[in-house]
């Protein structure tokens, strides 16, 4: 892999990294154990404000899904923050995704594979990773979806 491969990839994707968020309560954004991080869940952001919405309610699957994909870029822009180099990168290990949706609502697992498919965009192979998605009553700040995420690092 080359020295700059992953800020290149992102960059032919004409995705620019946003500056990494600070928790909006008592934790941290990132934390690592060895060569593991675990990244804090992320919020869907439109515009820099909380992502609002349930899906099945107000919103589609495919507004999900680019909510998914919003988050995955903040969760690296996080994990930018924490090694310093995306390049450092081994593997995504595992996603965590929360979708704020109605009761009847079964496509939790399309709406994460936003985040699903792009990190393989970026990392290859070692963006694939196990995971879980989860249809949640509420999401802090009403937002329509969090996902969480863990890494190997060198």
């Amino acid at each position: 892999m080359t020295q700059h491969n992953i800020y290149d990839k992102l960059e032919t994707l004409g995705i620019e990294l946003p500056q990494a968020g600070s928790p909006a309560a008592a934790y941290v954004m990132s934390a690592q154990s060895g060569n593991t991080v675990y990244v804090s869940g992320h919020i869907a952001k439109k515009d820099g404000k909380p992502w609002v919405g349930k899906l099945g309610a107000t919103m589609t699957t495919d507004e999900g899904k680019q909510a998914a994909r919003a988050i995955a870029i903040d969760l690296l822009a996080t994990l930018h923050a924490h090694t310093g180099d995306l390049n450092r990168v081994k593997r995504i290990v595992k996603l965590m995704s929360l979708v704020n949706s109605t009761l009847d609502y079964t496509e939790q697992h399309l709406v994460t594979n936003g985040a699903s498919e792009f990190l393989v965009e970026v990392f290859g192979d070692a963006g694939k990773h196990a995971r879980s998605a989860f249809g949640v009553a509420q999401i802090p700040t009403g937002a329509c979806v969090e996902i969480e995420l863990i890494a190997e690092v060198a």
